[in-house]
């Protein structure tokens, strides 16, 4: 397991719900799932109501995390602070400019996260949309892997991806969809209209749901032994394609 820093989580269940009441950015909310107690329900709903994502979990997931006495919860810290998926797509429309974002499907290595955000942001692309479960947390260590570029590319966080993916193609917005299983390159492609980029985890890619959904699809040629590449290595070779096109 990963060493965390102090600043990446805090426990107690009090200590949770006055850092949801005070607005901080939570990334997971880990509940122990054989604990009940009016606190506890206090905490859930204080969750549900800033649409915090929380789990529950058996105290061996909690103790792992930290010995102390979290009294069953723990609170994965945000170092962001979340955009408004309207507000990245608008924004960019104002400037005259063409939108490019990431979405990424269940992407949980941080540093693969935080290496995507760094090749994003140089790219010029908009913002990077992740789903609120299933994703790599925003700590201090995808901080450190993006070099610091998360403090300049915005990410909307979404309960709904499959939602959200209409939203963005509503907007105007073309979905492709990068998937081995394609069958023409992503250098036969044109990339110059609003593009959103979307990206599945290394173990199976996209999620089919969201490749039923996507305008397109398109694969990265491999002439090697090896059958697929970095998820952060190809969003950064896709991007730059991007960047190629329109320049």
């Amino acid at each position: 397991m990963q060493q965390r820093s102090k600043e990446d989580f805090i426990y107690g269940t009090r200590a949770i719900i006055e850092a949801i009441g005070a607005g901080k950015e939570i990334d997971k909310l880990l509940i122990q799932k054989d604990a009940k107690n009016e606190l506890l329900s206090e905490l859930i709903q204080a969750a549900k109501a800033h649409n915090v994502p929380f789990v529950k979990v058996p105290i061996e997931k909690l103790n792992r995390v930290t010995r102390k006495n979290h009294q069953g919860t723990i609170a994965f810290i945000s170092a962001i602070n979340y955009a408004s998926l309207d507000n990245i797509i608008s924004e960019a429309y104002q400037k005259g400019e063409v939108p490019l974002l990431v979405i990424l499907d269940r992407i949980t290595d941080v540093r693969n996260f935080g290496a995507i955000a760094r090749t994003a942001e140089c790219a010029g692309a908009h913002g990077i949309v992740i789903p609120s479960r299933g994703s790599a947390q925003i700590n201090s260590d995808a901080m450190k892997t993006s070099a610091g570029a998360l403090n300049y590319i915005p990410v909307a966080r979404t309960d709904n991806l499959k939602i959200t993916i209409k939203e963005i193609q509503a907007n105007g917005i073309q979905v492709l969809a990068c998937t081995e299983k394609a069958d023409n390159s992503i250098f036969d492609n044109d990339l110059k209209d609003p593009m959103a980029i979307l990206m599945g985890s290394e173990e199976d890619g996209v999620s089919q749901e969201y490749l039923r959904l996507a305008d397109n699809q398109a694969k990265l040629p491999i002439n090697g032994q090896i059958d697929s590449l970095n998820v952060s290595v190809a969003t950064a070779i896709v991007l730059y394609e991007v960047l190629r096109q329109r320049a």
